[in-house]
């Protein structure tokens, strides 16, 4: 692929980073409305249960403006507000120990980690930036990339994957194994977040993401 149109979403899942791993040119949508259920505020780890899912939660835009809940409306994703009140980041770090702490790479990565989940983001655009710069610098993957300025439903002259950000649709792409942490209880869970991989292949990541059959037609 050439170039992309993608979201930028909280430790994104597999899928996304193959995308982006093999994309000459990268795009972010930074100009589109808010939709719940997505990866832009929630991602999935694997824990001594199976699945686990981390939810990021987020401020209603009738209790930041002082509407009516019945006068919710749609919001920009650039606007939309981290729900601080909620001690999710202690929450979600616990989680992140708990089920990785003895994989092979976790403790490399671990001080680098700790900073983005005792650090108060006012924004989850800017939260999910920065959880993005931490994966391209553990994975000494030198991303360049570009911000939508307006949006535009049907992008032309590029592959559009912003479909990707949907949590609830099934991604289907031959993605190779590698060993997890506790796949011996629950076999191999495939496109979880991209932290699962780092975890687990350190700095092979990067190499992973390349060799991955990728078709991107079947994403969209």
């Amino acid at each position: 692929m050439k170039e992309i149109l993608i979201h930028p979403a909280y430790f994104g899942p597999i899928s996304q980073f193959v995308a982006l791993a093999k994309a000459d040119e990268v795009i972010f949508e930074n100009e589109d409305n808010y939709q719940k259920q997505t990866f832009r505020n929630r991602m999935y780890i694997y824990d001594s249960n199976g699945k686990l899912l981390l939810n990021i939660p987020i401020r209603h835009r009738s209790a930041i403006m002082g509407e009516p809940k019945m006068a919710e409306k749609h919001q920009l994703y650039k606007e939309v507000q981290i729900e601080n009140e909620f001690d999710w980041q202690k929450q979600h770090w616990r989680a992140l120990k708990a089920s990785y702490q003895t994989s092979p790479f976790f403790e490399f990565y671990e001080d680098e980690l700790h900073p983005l989940y005792h650090k108060t983001y006012k924004f989850l655009l800017d939260f999910n930036y920065a959880c993005l710069e931490f994966i391209t610098d553990s994975i000494q993957f030198e991303l360049d990339f570009e911000k939508t300025s307006e949006y535009a439903k049907k992008p032309e002259n590029l592959t559009d994957l912003r479909p990707l950000i949907n949590a609830k649709q099934k991604t289907e792409f031959n993605q190779q194994v590698y060993t997890q942490v506790f796949s011996d209880k629950h076999g191999f869970l495939p496109n979880l977040s991209i932290l699962d991989l780092l975890f687990n292949e350190g700095p092979n990541s990067l190499q992973y993401l390349q060799d991955q059959d990728l078709k991107a037609e079947a994403w969209s």
